[in-house]
């Protein structure tokens, strides 16, 4: 896959705990994508966001092998979900100052014809093509669960008060396991992963456009940056962009 990264502070935050990973395992022929949103005090969300990158890539990259089934990359990635959540929780129980941190995570990891997708929490992962984009990963938040009740629409929750309200995250919840969905590609076609820095002041159209339409991908995100400090940018921002090859995983 090739790909790219952007992480900022934004015009409000006063520290940056979003953390993010890309690695190329050549080995196995895959690429593994991590984007982390920490919370949970001054310093802990930083710690937590930077435990969980780190661990999950070590040991999901140590059982990758060439030719893996999805359903086989799907195990693997829910095993590296829950040892990341272990290393966190153990981290918490030692720092006095960080017993309430946590992080979202979202992942992509290539295979052969698409990626496998996990996340746990609010930070997405959407699949954008010529044809349009579509949202992949289902977020764990009181809006989300309000939208599939239909008490209010997906556009409301964009401005909804409690829209920052997460109810699955890593840290908080010891037994805390991600969800995994397969996502087939099509050479050409990409996967964006991002923070709710993003999702909250950039819409999904505007992503679809800068993506496909919107001039040289080298500076997709950052365009895409500017956007959202245009908005205020009141949180952290950081995304990855995939773009499938022919030849993946």
């Amino acid at each position: 896959m090739n790909h790219w990264e952007i992480t900022d502070i934004g015009l409000v935050r006063k520290e940056n705990q979003d953390a993010y990973a890309v690695k190329d395992c050549p080995e196995s022929g895959h690429t593994i994508c991590v984007v982390c949103d920490g919370m949970g005090g001054t310093s802990g969300g930083k710690i937590a966001s930077e435990i969980a990158v780190r661990v999950y890539v070590e040991e999901l990259e140590k059982v990758l092998t060439k030719n893996m089934a999805s359903e086989q990359l799907k195990e693997a990635s829910s095993y590296a979900v829950s040892l990341a959540n272990r290393a966190i929780c153990t981290a918490a129980e030692e720092l006095e100052d960080c017993q309430n941190m946590g992080t979202t995570l979202v992942s992509a990891v290539s295979c052969t014809g698409g990626a496998v997708v996990t996340n746990v929490g609010d930070s997405r992962a959407y699949h954008i093509s010529e044809g349009g984009i579509h949202r992949i990963t289902k977020d764990h938040s009181l809006v989300e669960n309000m939208v599939d009740r239909g008490d209010i629409t997906a556009e409301e929750a964009r401005r909804h008060p409690s829209r920052n309200l997460i109810t699955r995250a890593l840290g908080p919840n010891a037994n805390a396991e991600g969800d995994c969905y397969i996502c087939p590609l099509a050479a050409g076609e990409f996967i964006l992963l991002c923070s709710d820095g993003l999702v909250n002041t950039v819409t999904d159209q505007e992503m679809l456009f800068e993506v496909i339409h919107g001039g040289p991908l080298d500076s997709c995100l950052s365009r895409l940056l500017e956007i959202a400090k245009s908005r205020g940018a009141p949180d952290n921002v950081t995304a990855v962009l995939l773009e499938t090859t022919d030849k993946e995983g």
